[in-house]
């Protein structure tokens, strides 16, 4: 294996770091391998804080556990719960996440949480043991597992926020927020900020509270009123999120974002959105008319897989659209995305 810029500058640890990836690695994984061996070993050679050894020895290790666990399932798609832990099995809320992981199973998800009580309790227990995960943090208190997730190799617990929430975002396709406290508004931002920015790919987010609630009505009006308003965020934006206050038709919002739309890829400039099934020339000649402010240039066309996908063996058999993406108007893009999706009514 040919080695490229990225090393230590030490000829006999870099020697030795090529052989270890070339013992622990499959071909196409070997050079990266390599460069997290030359990153620790760079960290040895340039730093001595044992407090950083271990943030970073900490996160690598959460970071291989929970891709242990979750790549045996990754051909599964699966919704993440959120919300209070505080939230009684009496309350409204409660029997709502409950019944909406029951919905979403039965509309082939598995459902992930963050594995403690409340919702998060709910949310397994609706979805049952086979069909949940559990993502746990390390608190002082109210973060004890649940009963219906302790003790099932799905559950992992993490010591870090952050590494947390990488494995919500990246193990999961659609996100259903109901009532809580400041996580449950962290995880609410954390969303769709990253859906705004495009370092999530797009997903169904749903904003779920039962009647007589007016929860996400008030965090709607401040949305309203001081950050679209006072310009903070985009008008468009509006269109990553829906509120309903029916478990029913919160499963129905996320089972159908992926009735026609299937998944998004960036292949050399190009915006590559995968389809369940071929759309209509007149119906992509309307999307060029309704949708070119997204466009930096050209138009959006039908395809076939690219070669690069083709080579990566990345759903070859959907049909495509193509295009130019700015990069800068998600919800404008989701717009086009729910456009599509009607189109198997």
């Amino acid at each position: 294996m040919h080695l490229n810029s990225y090393s230590t500058h030490d000829p006999e640890i870099d020697r030795l770091i090529l052989e270890l990836a070339e013992k622990c690695a499959p071909g196409e994984c070997q050079e990266m391998l390599r460069q997290i061996f030359t990153t620790a070993a760079k960290l040895g050679k340039e730093h001595g804080d044992l407090g950083d050894f271990k943030l970073i020895n900490t996160s690598l290790k959460e970071l291989r556990h929970a891709v242990r666990i979750f790549v045996r399932h990754r051909q599964v798609r699966k919704a993440i719960i959120f919300g209070s832990a505080r939230t009684g099995e009496d309350e409204p809320s409660y029997a709502l996440a409950r019944e909406v992981a029951e919905l979403l199973v039965r509309e082939n998800f598995m459902v992930i949480s963050g594995a403690g009580g409340g919702i998060m309790e709910a949310a397994n227990l609706g979805a049952g043991r086979e069909n949940s995960f559990g993502i746990n943090i390390k608190l002082p208190f109210e973060q004890k597992s649940n009963r219906y997730i302790e003790g099932d190799p799905k559950l992992m617990t993490f010591k870090y926020f952050f590494t947390r929430k990488l494995f919500f975002l990246k193990e999961s396709d659609a996100t259903v927020l109901l009532p809580g406290g400041f996580g449950t508004q962290d995880e609410a931002f954390e969303n769709l900020t990253l859906f705004q920015t495009g370092k999530t790919l797009p997903r169904p987010i749903v904003l779920l509270e039962p009647e007589g609630s007016r929860y996400w009505e008030h965090w709607l009006k401040f949305v309203d009123s001081v950050l679209i308003r006072q310009g903070y965020i985009s008008e468009d934006d509006r269109n990553l999120i829906q509120v309903t206050r029916s478990a029913r038709e919160a499963t129905k919002i996320i089972s159908e974002y992926y009735r026609i739309y299937h998944s998004l890829r960036y292949v050399k400039g190009k915006t590559v959105l995968r389809l369940t099934r071929a759309l209509a020339p007149t119906f992509i000649e309307q999307l060029n008319r309704d949708f070119a402010d997204i466009l930096t240039r050209g138009r959006i066309e039908a395809s076939g897989a690219l070669e690069e996908e083709v080579r990566n063996r990345e759903y070859v058999d959907l049909p495509r659209l193509v295009f130019k993406f700015n990069k800068r108007d998600y919800g404008r893009l989701n717009q086009m995305i729910h456009s599509i999706n009607r189109q198997a009514s």
